[in-house]
């Protein structure tokens, strides 16, 4: 069993004197390692406009490399804008991924659309960036699309390279189950590779297998390799309910020797909810990552990352 050592929240929005788009959240963290301070993406939102709904961008953080908990900078804004009208991210760029690409950078990221007879779509779009900090779309539409096999809610991307080669793993929508008359969508984890980072081949298959029920939904997969396997921590929670602690979400973990076949053991992901406090009710969005020979996870707790995310640190070893 891994041993995850609590370390507290780190940053959300209210924290600093962050713009107007910039109020609440602080979701999918990604980090990434430079000279002196580690950079971490999330997605954030301005308050809700007069019919209640949201757009989400994504920005950035800096924090000491020294000490995780002294924030040196935070993103005057977003690092890619809205799409235009009609666009597949018009209303939201949620999720977001980052990876370096030699000189410059990528960032595959989610994109919303609103619906009229359920509340969202997703596609995966992509952008690049030559400083990390301002990226540009590659075109008006997604990267990844929806498919016959996979006909909605293309979103939550993690992008990683192994061996040379580009791995993208991502969550496709099954099924939207009506809870309470209320359209709730159920998505699984599955994953894509490629040998440029831009045309991709779909595995058209689940990843990890559901455990606590049919309709269990899936998400935020953080794949690295340690110890001569694969490793995988990720989001489950039920289909039913799950906006609080009874049925929110929980961090799983899988192993693999093959990136494309899991053994899912959520006994040994050593991280669950606290008894009280931020993230009492549900914790997500794992991104695990190594800081001077320390290794961090990255979360977020109640309410998805409403009040921010905060860390855990690895004891002992994988």
């Amino acid at each position: 069993m891994h041993r995850w050592h609590k370390l507290g929240r780190v940053f959300g929005p209210q924290d600093v004197d962050a713009p107007p788009w910039m109020q609440s959240f602080a979701q999918a963290p990604c980090a990434h390692v430079l000279d002196d301070v580690v950079r971490v993406y999330f997605s954030c939102r301005p308050p809700p406009d007069a019919n209640g709904q949201y757009v989400s961008r994504s920005a950035f953080v800096e924090l000491d490399r020294a000490d995780l908990f002294r924030v040196r900078r935070v993103a005057a804004e977003p690092i890619l804008p809205l799409g235009g009208t009609g666009t597949f991210d018009e209303f939201g760029v949620y999720p977001v991924s980052v990876i370096r690409d030699g000189e410059g950078w990528r960032a595959y990221y989610a994109g919303w659309t609103r619906c009229e007879s359920v509340p969202f779509n997703t596609a995966i779009g992509v952008a690049t960036s030559r400083d990390g900090e301002r990226f540009e779309r590659l075109g008006p539409g997604p990267l990844l699309g929806y498919t016959p096999d996979e006909p909605f809610v293309i979103s939550g991307p993690k992008v990683r390279r192994f061996g040379g080669r580009w791995y993208l793993f991502y969550i496709a929508g099954r099924v939207w189950k009506r809870v309470d008359g209320r359209p709730e969508p159920v998505y699984r984890i599955r994953m894509a590779t490629s040998d440029d980072g831009l045309s991709w081949r779909r595995e058209n298959r689940d990843l990890i297998a559901p455990r606590i029920e049919a309709d269990e939904a899936q998400a935020s997969p953080d794949v690295f390799e340690s110890g001569g396997r694969w490793h995988m921590f990720y989001s489950y929670r039920g289909s039913e309910r799950f906006r609080g602690r009874e049925n929110g979400y929980r961090i799983g973990y899988a192993w693999s020797e093959d990136l494309l076949h899991w053994t899912r053991d959520d006994t040994r992901a050593g991280i669950d909810v606290s008894d009280a406090g931020w993230d009492s009710e549900m914790i997500s969005y794992p991104h695990v990552f190594e800081v001077d020979g320390t290794t961090y996870m990255a979360y977020l707790g109640n309410q998805v990352g409403r009040e921010g995310f905060g860390l855990a640190r690895l004891e002992g070893s994988l």
